[in-house]
């Protein structure tokens, strides 16, 4: 089969480089020239590696919003046992009002 001529684009030799692990290698397309951030050599999925490629700083975003997060909950937290204290310390004072009064009505 052949192609019709005048309406296939112009294919070339391209150079495509990679940002992760910066490297170039050659293929075909419609363009010159290829920028990619992940490529084959350095997917997790080809190599098995787990490896972080932090776009515009969204792994350190994650880390400081979670950091964040742990923080509040442990202010929270002492806050919530501050008040806690605080009601037990209520409750023990009216156990011994109401055992002072009992004490009173039986003698």
């Amino acid at each position: 089969m052949v192609m019709k001529t005048g309406i296939h684009p112009e294919i070339f030799e391209t150079k495509v480089h990679c940002s992760g692990c910066n490297t170039t290698f050659t293929s075909h397309s419609t363009v010159k020239e290829i920028s990619v951030e992940i490529c084959s050599n350095c997917h997790p999925f080809y190599t098995g590696k787990q490896k972080l490629i932090d776009t515009a700083g969204r792994v350190n975003k994650f880390k400081d919003r979670q950091a964040q997060a742990a923080k509040l909950a442990e202010e929270r937290a002492a806050a919530q046992n501050k008040k806690d204290a605080g009601l037990s310390k209520i409750q023990q004072e009216l156990q011994t009002e109401t055992v002072e009064a009992n004490a009173k009505t039986e003698a």
